[in-house]
Formats: structure tokens, C-alpha cells, sequence
């Protein structure tokens, strides 16, 4: 399962894990783009279902996951979806309440409602992977997106607490932190920021969504497992951990 997938990370993350095989279930609060980005992965002969879930609302979270428990057991969570569009340039004195709650409630407490939802399917397929998207601003501490970086800097310590907790229950949790990455959700940055990312990673090349797919891709696969509670930046080189 994939959330925030009807566009940008997410459905990068969806298409690479169609063509290796997967079945998959993708959801978004987009439905439009989700239904499209459903009917493409369908064209490729993948089986899909759409959800539209509000990851903000404990109530759509739940009735979304009623659903996918139809489906049986679940092998993977990938927490992608968030707030991430139209959230910065304000300093922190110029911060609006009400932002900061929604971006928390969807990006930190979706996160951990989501992974909550899904544990019993996760645990059912004695397999279970939990691949939580953060974001390097949490890393190097970004300016004027302050409730942006705090709210990934918390998944951050939210996958480690998982992991400890899951662990013994045969659930595996990890957390990846990418670069600004080009996509629909960051067409409001600046160029100028852009570049300056790419002139400060190591590999001098501006993020693509598709340069994130392979890290996710491990931390689903057995490959990875035993691998918990790590975090891996995947950034270019911008940031190291």
C-alpha cells in the first residue's frame, strides 16, 4: 500500500513497484489524479485499487483500511503522503496555528494512524514492511518551513520508536529522507532553489521522484530484513547521515 499516490513520489514508488509484480493498493485525497494514476498502472496489467483517504481523518484512514482487509494479509505500508505544497515561507513568529495543526494532524499523526490501521494485515503476512517518508530539511534544518521540518523531523523519531515496538511482532520500520525532489507538490519552489540543491549535493543534478524508488524498493523486499529502524537519506549527497 501506497499513500499520496496519485502523484509526484508516490506514484513513482507505485510504477516501480508494478513492474516488479506487486498488487498493489494506492490512495490519495486527489481522487482524480488518483483514479488516472490507477487506470495507468491497470494499462500495464497491474492489479490496483484506489482509496481515497483523507490521512488527516482518523475516520477515512479506518474505513480506507476496511477495505484493503478485504484483501487479506498486506506486505507493505509505504507512508508517503503528506502536506508538503504551500507550506513554507513564513519565519517562525509568522506561523499560522491553524497550518501547523493541519500539517502535523496529516503528516505525524496520519503516519502513525495509518500505520496502526494497517499493523494487523502487516503482522498477518509474517512479512510486514513499513517504509515511512520523511525529508532531508529535517536533516539540516531548513528555514522559513518550520512546521514542514518539525513535522518530518518526528517521523523520523516515530520510525525508530516503531521499530522497537514492531520488531517483535515481525513488522520492520525504516525511513527514508529525500532532496527536493521535482514533481507536481514542489512546483511552487523557486528555481533558484533548485539549483542551489543541486549545487550542494555531491552528484550536482536536480532530485527526480524516480531517484527514490530503489531505496523503497529494498526496504520492501526481503532483502532488507533485517533492517529496522534506520533512516536513510536519499538526497544526491546534500546531506549526510
Amino acid at each position: 500500500m501506497i499513500t499520496g499516490a496519485a502523484r509526484g513520489l508516490g506514484r513513482s514508488i507505485a510504477e516501480a513497484a508494478a513492474a516488479e509484480g506487486a498488487r498493489l493498493v494506492i490512495s490519495d485525497i486527489l481522487e482524480a489524479e488518483l483514479e488516472q494514476t490507477a487506470a495507468a498502472l491497470r494499462d500495464t496489467g497491474t492489479e490496483v485499487e484506489a482509496l481515497v483517504i483523507d490521512q488527516g481523518d482518523a475516520t477515512s484512514i479506518e474505513a480506507g483500511m476496511a477495505r484493503v482487509a478485504k484483501g487479506g494479509a498486506l506486505d507493505g505500508l509505504v507512508n508517503n503522503a503528506a502536506i508538503a505544497t504551500n507550506v513554507g515561507g513564513k519565519t517562525l513568529d509568522e506561523y499560522d496555528p491553524a497550518l501547523w495543526d493541519r500539517v502535523m494532524a496529516v503528516n505525524v499523526r496520519g503516519v502513525w494512524q495509518m500505520t496502526r490501521a494497517a499493523l494487523p494485515l502487516l503482522e498477518r503476512s509474517r512479512r510486514g514492511k513499513v517504509v515511512n517518508v520523511a525529508s532531508d530539511t529535517a536533516l539540516w534544518g531548513a528555514p522559513r518551513l518550520m512546521a514542514y521540518v518539525a513535522s518530518k523531523g518526528a517521523v523520523i523519531a516515530m520510525t525508530r520508536a516503531m521499530a522497537r515496538e514492531l520488531g517483535e511482532r515481525g513488522v520492520c520500520v525504516n525511513v527514508i529522507a529525500p532532496g527536493l525532489t521535482r514533481g507536481e507538490a514542489t512546483e511552487y519552489v523557486p528555481k533558484e532553489r533548485y539549483a542551489h540543491y543541486a549545487a550542494g549535493r555531491a552528484l550536482k543534478e536536480e532530485q527526480q521522484p524516480e531517484d527514490v524508488d530503489g531505496t523503497v524498493l529494498y526496504l520492501l523486499s526481503d532483502w532488507s530484513n533485517f533492517v529496522t529502524g534506520q533512516l536513510i537519506p536519499v538526497n544526491g549527497g546534500f546531506v549526510f547521515n
